[in-house]
């Protein structure tokens, strides 16, 4: 094949992508919700809420999660910032920081998109995930969807899940994925998530690597027809976290989101 011609067609390859990607997005979904962190200072009350202590969170977590607090979650030069940190508050060792969308951002179905650099080293835990917006919330019930996870002792293994009455990992039936993604932790990704009636399926990079279909049978199996939430936090330790140990002279550590975007169907 002549230069010309492999040229010609790395431009109709380029092309083509291009059009796949602005059609899914300016087309088939339209963008409902988004914080882009271009204001210094706390994040916008109007979007986002804190979880607030330091009881383990049902994982025997180690960090308090604050509230409204700069040095555990701000935005800064165009980047929402959660920190954890070493230090003493109230009974806790350590500080973080969990932010949560429920009542000013909660969706049926769509495309979640967070683009988002993760901390390293043993005991951090920074997760990208979504619960539903039931009050009270039955866990695993309800259904939680795990967009992005990453324990620091396996550094660069993405994990991806859902948890339901019938497939959790409590009882060791939860629907799960890995892959890997060796720079997480020094340059940024998006993290996805597809959502519909039918299906979850999640991406890195517009990448697919995890699906689960509804079976049509029971809500045990499939509680994911109601409104969820987002939320973005850094546990430290904890059952899974702390499974390898932990290691706070690497602290403090961060997890950047550029950008939180939601999109629904047109």
């Amino acid at each position: 094949m002549s230069k010309f011609h492999r040229l010609s067609a790395w431009l109709v390859i380029i092309i083509v992508f291009m059009s796949f990607s602005a059609t899914r997005h300016s087309s088939d979904w339209k963008l409902v919700w988004s914080d882009e962190f271009n204001t210094n200072g706390l994040p916008d009350s109007s979007k986002w809420s804190y979880d607030v202590g330091d009881d383990g969170w049902g994982n025997q977590e180690l960090e308090f999660y604050t509230s409204k607090r700069l040095e555990n979650a701000r935005v800064e030069n165009g980047s929402l910032i959660i920190e954890a940190r070493k230090e003493k508050w109230q009974n806790a060792n350590y500080t973080s920081a969990r932010l949560v969308s429920k009542g000013k951002g909660d969706w049926k179905y769509g495309r979640i998109e967070v683009r988002a650099k993760l901390p390293k080293g043993r005991g951090t835990w920074p997760a990208i995930w979504m619960l539903a917006s039931t009050t009270p919330l039955r866990w695993p019930d309800d259904g939680e969807i795990d967009i992005m996870e990453h324990v620091g002792f396996d550094p660069g293994v993405i994990h991806a899940s859902v948890h339901c009455k019938k497939y959790n990992h409590i009882i060791r039936t939860q629907k799960t994925a890995i892959t890997q993604v060796t720079d997480c932790m020094d340059v940024f990704h998006v993290y996805a998530l597809e959502w519909s009636k039918d299906s979850i399926n999640i991406f890195i990079d517009d990448r697919k690597y995890f699906a689960f279909a509804n079976e049509h049978t029971s809500y045990d199996a499939w509680p994911f027809d109601q409104p969820m939430h987002l939320l973005l936090n850094i546990a430290y330790g904890g059952g899974w976290g702390g499974q390898k140990g932990i290691d706070d002279s690497i602290l403090p550590q961060k997890m950047w989101i550029d950008y939180v975007r939601v999109y629904q169907k047109s």
